[in-house]
C-alpha cells in the first residue's frame, strides 16, 4: 500500500504492508526522524507526541492509513538550531531534561496546548500536559511552559509590531 504523507512541509510517500501500522513506525523506521520516540506502546506516556492538523497525538496508536493527507510535524519540523520554536528555547533556558528521552513528546504536547491557550494557568497545565517523565522534571517543564508562552507572546507582539 502506498501512502502519501505531509511531514514537516515535505510531501512524503512511503510503501508499507499494513495500514494499521503504527505512525511512529513509519516517522522514525521508513522517514528516518528519530524525535519522536517510543515509550510504552499504549499511548500512556507520551514520549510519541507528535502534531496532526496541529493536534497533538500519540503516535504510537495512530494507524498510518488515517494519516494520509494531513498535515504531520514532528519535532523535527517544530523548529531548528538557528531558529527555535519558544517551547524549545524555553526548555533550553530552563535546562528542563535529565535523561531526555520523553523531552520532544512534552515539548509537542507544550506547543499544541500553547497553539490553544497562549497564557496556560497551572491548572490549564496540569489538564492539558499528561505526559509521563520519569525523571520527574515536571517542576522545570511547568517553569519552561510559562516561558514559552511568554516567548511566543514577544514574538506575537513583534510580528504584529512590523505589520503595522
Amino acid at each position: 500500500m502506498t501512502i502519501s504523507l505531509n511531514v514537516n512541509g515535505i510531501s512524503q510517500t512511503v510503501e508499507i504492508t499494513d495500514g494499521n501500522t503504527p505512525l511512529l513506525w513509519v516517522i522514525r523506521d521508513l522517514l528516518d526522524l528519530k524525535g519522536t520516540k517510543f515509550g510504552c506502546g499504549k499511548a500512556a506516556c507520551g514520549a510519541c507526541t507528535l502534531h496532526i492538523d496541529g493536534e497533538a497525538v500519540r503516535s504510537c496508536s495512530y494507524p498510518v492509513k488515517l494519516a494520509k493527507g494531513k498535515t504531520i510535524t514532528t519535532i523535527e519540523g517544530l523548529g531548528n538550531e538557528e531558529n527555535p520554536h519558544p517551547v524549545q528555547q524555553a526548555w533550553m533556558e530552563e535546562i528542563v531534561p535529565q535523561c531526555g528521552y520523553c523531552q520532544p513528546g512534552f515539548m509537542m504536547a507544550t506547543a499544541a496546548l500553547l497553539d490553544k491557550i497562549p497564557e496556560p494557568t497551572d491548572a490549564d497545565i496540569d489538564r492539558n500536559i499528561i505526559n509521563v517523565c520519569r525523571c520527574g522534571t515536571y517542576y522545570r517543564m511547568r517553569k519552561a511552559i510559562h516561558k514559552a508562552a511568554e516567548l511566543s507572546k514577544s514574538i506575537e507582539t513583534v510580528k504584529s509590531e512590523n505589520d503595522a
